[in-house]
Parts: structure tokens; sequence; C-alpha cells
């Protein structure tokens, strides 16, 4: 057990650039035999170098030459402003030489207001102008500069940040004084260390949050991945804070018996370092009563579920070393210099990559790699990809021992199949292998070992995803056929050709680099009996397929080449069937008993004629079926499938209808009949009470032929139950559809998207849609998005610019007291070059402060159906739930206001796209007062005629007037014209309602649903979702 303790007395702290750390100024007959005694006494037996002047020194008019050069050379400067202290010229003298130094040297200077008011200070009142009095009075007229400058100084003085002894316990202020300067001097001597790059940040991160205050016992845990730094950190932080308390005591790789006796009711910092048991904890915990008020201890571990059901609540997670500070560490190892030698520079760089932020990977390979020679670092870097390093896995190994075996076995499967997929989309599976994933990936997460991203994407250390292949390797050195899991390319080759493998194979994932294509024998897995994962791409079959293991639980065949599934193939423990890109034709005939499958993918298998009853998968929750293009019927036995979510038929070009009892799959969510043949949906599909997804993209069948012949388009029910998460409907290149019927009494709020739907907005105006949505709606905060062809920003936008970008003034602050729901934004773009291969065309809204992007949204479309040709308007919501939780995670924003409390920020258009444009932006508040006008004034506005989204509106449109009722939403947030500040609300006549005017009187209800992405659309499946950023 390794102890680092503290309690009366450090080394010195002093740089060699100052002689003195403190000096002393005060007024002798005031303070110098109490207070400033006690401080001196205190600093100096902390060890800091301090000076206070003999009062032997005679004193004159002059200060004597010693002071004034132990002013230049000191740190810091204590002047302690007591009643008389502006009486004593001396005092005045040294002052004006301590503003010199502070204005010139740097010397940081901390006044302390010994039971006199600052504000007497700063303005020269009381016993200060008094003294000044005098001093003028005592033949000092022709001295007036020295006058005003001692004057001056005060001021500077008393504007700084000090300690006011009013009502003050005297020793408390005099510890918090030294406890200042101990902390800064440390933090000074300990900066130069060459292991400390990238640490200020984190160690001032925990200080903020965790460690402040005065009040109460804090237990702080500081949590991350072996190597991660943690005990860095802890130690960084012991040193810099350590002298502030009673007694401090850092206890390195476990002890816990020796804090009981030595530090009861102290003020105590304590630092337990590498926790990874029960018996200190269990010490601790529930014992807050041993230690004095503002007491802290700091626990590091791995494992945050440890920490947490021991008492410690607040846990700092390390994170890894950003590029530039990883390569400054690395180069402290490899070359004893902060910057990497000029030749040496790319290989660096490789070795900072591979090592990926974590700083023990950094220390060891810059440690092995000093004063080597090129050839050298090359050969190990390839070793390294090879063979990882044993120094460095050792150390990351040891959480992995610690797992049960269903944990370890979870943890392998992540690490050589799963990293980089979403949870929710393997949790079947991995339940499928017993894995019991609700609850183990929670302890995985625990443990450092693996993370999940906001977009519920299974993440872990490049380093430890290593580590686990590499203990799958040491299953067998020699023969990879002899290994449970089996990714790498040649390996998979190895096995499969050559006929090696055996039963330990359980999963397989072969993907040829370069689009390769491999052939395979009839035999290749006839020896793989249990084998649950197989994952292929690009492998031919000429001589056939006589076997596949019936152990499959996960089959992902990319391009799988015959016309249906081998003889005898009865994986009754099937979860999901992947084949996209396949020659199937027929899965199989007849009925298959496959309870346990939740997905079949067969998307884009052109051949594929007919699919089979659905009888026998009774748990399907995903049927994917898009770009299947000569599929022309589905079995009606599809309404029989209760659990059904996704039914995804987009590009079935030859399917022209759907089964007519549809509507009995009342769990379906999401439907994809885009691209088909289908001119009329069945009539049972107002049945779909969960439907929140409806995409009809490039139906042209969709159309009225007559005003007497409506194709028939129920859209919605009425919901028992509402989804919080409403609807989303998308019709992108629907060029014939003329009538959307959204009905004021369907309860939901949808994203709307509608591409190129020119003869929609045309004809019916996308104002009654709107309208009936918004009357419809019964909820707040419901996410969705807003994409309509039209080329201005409605005029209610406060806030207009041209180009992509613009700067407003807002009241955050505000947000955080209810006065305001969010901010809408509106964006009017245009696609200039028509790229039917660019697979996303995306575009974002960034919201910064500073120059720091603070709250985000984004959507994201293609043009694989066609060019879209007019101006589109995007508009988007960022909720005041949002922006709240953003101003908890960067607290710095909010303060960043000017003197009439507003935040300058900017809002910014950006694409990755160099064929879209953006052509206007505009802004928008949307207050509280705006939904309670909206409520009182939909009951007196019915459904209405309203002409096309365009620019020549005459003048008689004019006339509308919108309610302001903010006190800050005045004239000058009316508009161009400044109109619109009137308390009436007149509704035109319906013919002549704008759409501009619609949204001026409806969008506040709207902010409450336009807002995060939804592209699903796009994808596959909900696997394959275009990640967007979530605001609730």
């Amino acid at each position: 057990m390794a102890l680092i303790s503290s309690s009366s007395s450090s080394s010195s702290s002093s740089s060699p650039r100052w002689k003195y750390d403190v000096f002393l100024s005060f007024k002798g007959d005031d303070t110098r035999k109490k207070f400033t005694d006690h401080l001196y006494a205190g600093l100096t037996q902390k060890g800091i170098s301090t000076f206070r002047d003999d009062e032997k020194l005679q004193r004159g008019t002059l200060i004597a030459p010693e002071l004034t050069k132990a002013i230049e050379e000191s740190r810091f400067a204590v002047v302690i402003l007591s009643r008389d202290y502006a009486s004593s010229r001396w005092c005045l003298i040294e002052l004006a030489k301590i503003v010199e130094c502070m204005e010139k040297k740097g010397l940081v200077v901390l006044p302390v207001f010994h039971y006199v008011d600052p504000s007497d200070v700063r303005n020269l009142r009381g016993t200060f102008a008094e003294a000044f009095a005098k001093h003028e009075e005592q033949h000092l007229k022709d001295n007036t500069g020295n006058l005003q400058k001692w004057k001056a100084a005060l001021t500077k003085i008393a504007d700084l940040a000090g300690w006011d002894l009013k009502d003050k316990h005297e020793s408390i202020v005099i510890q918090k004084i030294i406890g200042r300067i101990f902390g800064t001097l440390n933090r000074e001597l300990s900066s130069v260390s060459k292991d400390l790059v990238g640490i200020d940040s984190s160690v001032e991160e925990i200080l903020d949050l965790y460690l402040g205050g005065l009040g109460g016992v804090r237990f702080v845990g500081i949590c991350g991945m072996g190597g991660i730094g943690k005990t860095t950190l802890a130690q960084e932080i012991y040193i810099r804070i350590y002298g502030s308390f009673d007694a401090s005591i850092f206890i390195a790789n476990e002890g816990i018996n020796v804090i009981r006796n030595r530090l009861r009711n102290k003020k105590v910092l304590i630092v337990l370092d590498d926790v990874d048991g029960e018996e200190q904890l269990e010490a601790l915990a529930g014992n807050h009563d041993w230690f004095g008020p503002g007491s802290r201890i700091i626990v590091t571990s791995r494992d945050s579920h440890l920490l947490r059901r021991h008492g410690v609540n607040d846990i700092y997670t390390v994170k890894e070393l950003n590029d530039d500070d990883a390569l400054q560490l690395f180069s402290w190892k490899a070359f004893n210099s902060p910057h990497p030698k000029e030749n040496y520079v790319d290989l660096s760089k490789d070795f900072v990559n591979y090592a990926k932020g974590l700083p023990l990977a950094l220390k060891v390979l810059g440690s092995l790699l000093f004063d080597k020679r090129t050839n050298e670092w090359k050969s190990a870097l390839d070793q390294l990809k090879a063979k990882p390093d044993r120094n460095i896995l050792d150390i990351l190994q040891i959480s992995f021992d610690g797992l049960t075996d269903t944990q370890k076995e979870l943890f392998l499967d992540i690490a050589c199949f799963f990293k980089g997929e979403k949870q929710d989309c393997m949790k079947d599976i991995l339940e499928s292998f017993g894995y019991y994933p609700d609850y183990n990936i929670g302890v995985l997460m625990e443990k450092s070992l693996i993370t999940i991203d906001q977009a519920g994407t299974l993440w872990m250390h490049d380093l430890l995803q290593e580590m686990g292949r590499e203990i799958v390797r040491r299953e067998s050195r020699k023969e990879p056929g002899r290994r449970s899991r089996l990714w790498l390319y040649e390996d998979v080759l190895h096995v499969l050709k050559n006929d090696t493998g055996t039963e330990v194979v359980e999963g397989i994932v072969l993907y040829p680099p370069d689009e390769k294509v491999e052939q395979l024998n009839a035999e290749a897995f006839s020896k793989l009996k249990k084998l649950r994962l197989l994952k292929v791409k690009n492998v031919q079959l000429p001589q056939g397929l006589n076997y596949l293991s019936n152990e499959l639980c996960l089959m992902e065949w990319h391009g799988y080449p015959l016309k249906s599934m081998p003889i005898g193939f009865q994986p009754i423990k099937l979860v999901e069937l992947i084949l996209h890109c396949s020659q199937i034709k027929q899965l199989w005939k007849g009925i298959m008993s496959l309870d346990e499958l939740k997905v079949i993918d067969l998307s884009d298998s052109q051949n594929l004629i007919e699919i089979p009853e659905f009888s026998g998968f009774p748990n399907l929750k995903k049927l994917i079926l898009r770009g299947c293009t000569r599929l022309s019927k589905i079995h009606p036995s599809l309404g029989n499938l209760k659990r059904l979510t996704q039914l995804d038929l987009y590009g079935c070009k030859c399917l022209k209808s759907l089964p007519e009892n549809l509507g009995n799959v009342e769990s379906l969510e999401e439907l994809y009949v885009g691209g088909t043949a289908i001119t009329e949906l069945p009539s049972s599909f107002v049945l779909l009470k969960n439907l929140r997804v409806l995409s009809l993209r490039g139906c042209e069948g969709l159309s009225s032929i007559s005003s007497n012949k409506l194709l028939t388009f129920p859209l919605m029910p009425r919901r028992r139950s509402p989804d919080p998460m409403g609807m989303a409907i998308t019709a992108h290149d629907c060029t014939s559809l003329e009538t959307l019927p959204i009905r004021p009494e369907d309860d939901f709020c949808p994203d709307l998207w509608l591409l190129n739907c020119v003869k929609l907005i045309g004809n019916q105006g996308y104002n009654n849609i709107l309208l009936n949505i918004l009357r419809g709606s019964s909820k707040e905060f419901i996410s969705g998005d807003l994409v309509i062809p039209g080329s201005e920003i409605p005029k209610w936008f406060s806030h207009q610019s041209v180009g992509a970008s613009m700067n407003l003034q807002v009241p955050l602050d505000e947000c955080n007291n209810n006065k305001w729901e969010g901010i809408v934004a509106s964006v009017v773009f245009v696609v200039r070059q028509h790229n039917p291969f660019a697979q996303d065309i995306p575009i974002c809204c960034r919201v910064k402060s500073n120059g720091n992007v603070f709250a985000r949204s984004s959507i994201g479309f293609s043009e694989d159906i066609g060019k879209i040709e007019p101006y589109h308007l995007w508009m988007t919501y960022l909720s005041s739930s949002y922006l709240k939780s953003q101003f908890k995670r960067q607290k710095k924003i909010l303060s960043q206001r000017d003197a009439n409390g507003f935040n300058q920020i900017e809002i910014e258009i950006t694409s990755l796209s160099p064929d879209l444009e953006v052509t206007k932006i505009g802004a928008h508040l949307v207050y509280k007062q705006d939904n309670e006008d909206l409520k009182q004034t939909m009951a007196g506005c019915s459904s209405c005629s309203i002409t096309p989204y365009e620019d020549d509106f005459d003048d008689s449109a004019k006339d509308t007037k919108i309610k302001r009722s903010h006190d800050d939403y005045d004239a000058d947030e009316a508009g161009p014209s400044g109109e619109g500040t009137s308390n009436d609300m007149d509704i035109p006549h319906p013919k002549r309602i704008r759409i501009p005017n619609v949204i001026e009187r409806f969008i506040p209800r709207l902010g409450n649903w336009i807002g995060n992405l939804s592209t699903q659309e796009q994808g596959n499946s909900d696997c394959e979702e275009e990640e967007s950023q979530s605001k609730w």
C-alpha cells in the first residue's frame, strides 16, 4: 500500500522565477498582531514563502528599497485593507507599486476587506475619504500626481475579487486565502510534468462540478477503462487542492483502516485509488459522520456500479485524449520533446492513431520507440497490428477477468462482430444467444468495457476490441478452425477452403476486400455444426450448398447466389434472415415453422417472385422487401402477423395492391409503399392505430382523375391512445398527388415531407394541411420536420437573412425561466445539380455561442428517384426542453450575455453536398403566450380554401394582424415593415388567406411538433436509419 499524506506542512512550491510566493501589505497598527499574524503563520506552515515587512523598519516618505524589490519578486500580493490603511502614506506607496506590478509583471493581487465596506474603498468614503482629506491638508497639495495615483490604485484593488471579513470567521477566511494560493502554486509546479498533457480541462471540470462549495461531505468517483488516466487525474487534483484541508491522504491500491483513526472529524481530502472490491467502500459508505464539513473523498475505479451502490453518486468519466494532446504525450516519451522529429511525424501519427487517445498505450509505445530508427518504427507498427503489446493488453484485461462467463461471451461477441451496431437492433439476437442483454450490457458499461452513444450504438475502445480479439486468438494460435469466432478474411478463407472447421466455431464474418468475389464448394460449412452467426458477402457457390447449421440465429448473406435455401435447412433458432441482393426466387416451399424469427430482409432480391405463407412466423416484427422488382403480390396471411411493426415494400414496382386484411396488423408502425404500382390503400388501413410512418415516395399513381374520382387515401383514424412520437408522412416525388386530406379530428402530429409535390401544394396549398394538423394536435413538444416546396421565408419570422448564416440576440436565460418555448428555424434551399448516385444529401442547422455549437438539427434526402426540381423550405424547431439539456452540459453558455441579458448566437446552415445551396434563412422565438393565443383562436377557424404558396400575392392579403403578447416582442420584431403590433386578430376572407399569414397565426403550436429528423423512408430497417440528433 502506497500512501501520500499531508497533515500540516508541505515542501515549498515556489517557482524559481519568484523569490517570494506572497507579499503581505497591511497597516501595522490595525492588523499586525491579529489577522495578519495568523495569516502569515498559516502561509509559512504550508511552506509558502511569505514576505512581511519588519515593524522595526524606519518609515519615511519614501518606501524602503527592500520593499519595492520584494513586491517585484513576489507571485502574489495579499492587500489587507483595514480601517486606517489609507492613512498611511507608506501603505499607499506600497499599493501603487503593487498595482504597477500587477499590470506589468502579472502579480496576482488578493484583497482582504478587513471590516470595511468594499464600496467605501472603491468610492473613497468614510475613513478612506477622511484619510485623503488629511493628506491634502498636510501640505501635500503639490503632490497631486501621487494623490491621484493612490486613489486610482485603491479603486482598482477594490474592484478585484477578494474576501470580506464582515460577519465571517477569520480562521475560515484565512484557510480560503491559503487554499487559493497553495492550489495555484501547486498547479504551476505540477504543470511542468511531461505526463500531464491534456489534463487541465478534466481537472477544472471536476473541481467545478463536484469539488466546489463548502457544505457537507461529498464522495466523488472517477471512472474509466484501464489505462485511461484515472490515477494521474486523481493525483493532479490531490496536488492542487490538498492545501485547503486540515489533513489529506492519497491511498493507492487499497487500504482504508488508517483513515478512521488519523482523519476523524477533520476537514479532509482522501483519494482512494484503483478500487475494485467491496471492502474499502463498505467501510466508507454510510460513515459520512467520520469527517468534518467540507471534506472530499475521491475514489477511482473501473466499475461505476461499484461506486454507485456504495453512495458515490457524483461520478466523472475520464475521456480519451484528443489527437493533439495524444501526439504531445507520445512525443514526450518517444523524443523527450513535445513534438516529433521531422522524419518521424507521419509514423508518430500512425502510432497515435493506433492508441486512440489512451494515455497508457501512448506512454508504453513512446517509451519502446525512444531512440529507434525509422525502419524499426515501421516494423514495430506492423507487429502491433498482428500482435498487440502485452504490457497494454494485460492492464486492459483486468476488467474482463472480473466478468462472469456469460458476460465474457457477450463482450467477445461485441468485440468480434457487433461493435458499431445499434443496441436495439441487436437485442433479439443477443437474447437468442442467452446473453440477457438488458442486464449484462449495463454491466459491461459500468465496468468501462463498452459505451453506448446517443444514437444507441454499441462502441468500445479500439484497444479493448483488440484485447477481446486477442483472447479469441489465444484459443488456438496456429489453427483458426479451432477458435470460437472468425472475423479476419484470411482466417475465414483458410477454414472454409481447406475444410479445417470444427464444432468449436460459433461465428463467422467473411467480407472479401475490395468487392472481391470468392468461390466456395458445397461442403464448405458442413463441419460447422455449432455455427450460430454467419455474415457473408460476395461469395459464390458454383456447386450449390449442401449444409448450413440449424443452430443459426443470425444469417446475413449479401448476394446469396442460390435460388432457394439448402434442402434440410431447418433453422428453428433463426432470429434474423437478411439476404440483400440475393438470387433467391423462393425461400422455401410450404410452411416453415420458425417461431423465433423476427426479421426477414430480402432487399433488392430482384428475382423474388413470391414470399411464403406467414403463419409459420408468428413473432415476425420486420418484413423488408424493398427493391424486389418482380414481386407482384403479398400472401394474405400477412394479416395474421400480430407483432409486425415494419412493412417495407418500397420500389416493388410490380406490386399493385396490399392484402385487404392489412388493418388486422394493429401493431404496424411503419409502412413504406413508395415506388410501387399501388393506387389505393385497403379500406382496413384505417384500423392501423399505431402507424407513425407512412411513406408514399414516388407513388405516381396516387392522383385525382377528376373532381368526382378522388383516389382513396384514408390517412389516419382518431387515436384512442395517442402516440407521443407522432407520425411521419413522406410523399417525395408524388408528382401527381393532388390532395392529402388531413382531418381536424385526427389526433396526431407528423413529420411532413413533401419534396417535389408541386401539384399537391398548388392544388390544395399546405395551409389547409397545417391548419388541420394544428387543430388536431393536443400535445406539447412533439418532434418533427416540415419540408415542402417554397422559395421564401414566411414573413412572421422576426429574424431573416440572405445566405446560410445569421447572427441574433436571444435571451437564453428566459428559456430556463419557462418564458419561451424554443426557436423555430426556416431554411430555403435548392439542389443545383442532379446526382442520382449520391447516397444522401444532408443539411444541418447549427446554433453557436462564441463559436461553439450547443444545439443542432439535421435532415437528409436523396435523388435516387429523380431531380429535386423547385426551391424547398425546411422548418425545424429547437424546443426549450432540448435547449435546457444543452445548458446543463455547457454551463458557460448562459453566462455569456450582455448587459441587457441577451446572448449573441449564430445560426448556421451547412451541407456536405456541393450540390445543395442555401439561399435564405430565418429564425423566430416561440413564447408560451403564443400557445395560449392559439388555443383561443383555433375554435373560430374552420377549414378554408387556400391559394398556393407563391410570391405574387396582391396587397389585399396583407390585412392580417398578429397578436404580440410578450413584453419584449415589440415592433422591432414585427418584420421588415414593423407591422403586426396590434392585439387584434382579424380573420381575412378565406379566399385571400396567405400561407405566411396562416403560419403566423398557428406556428406557435406548430413549434411543438416541428423539430427532430425522421428519415425512416431512406433506410432498409431501423438498423440503417441515418443518425439524427435527439433533442427530447
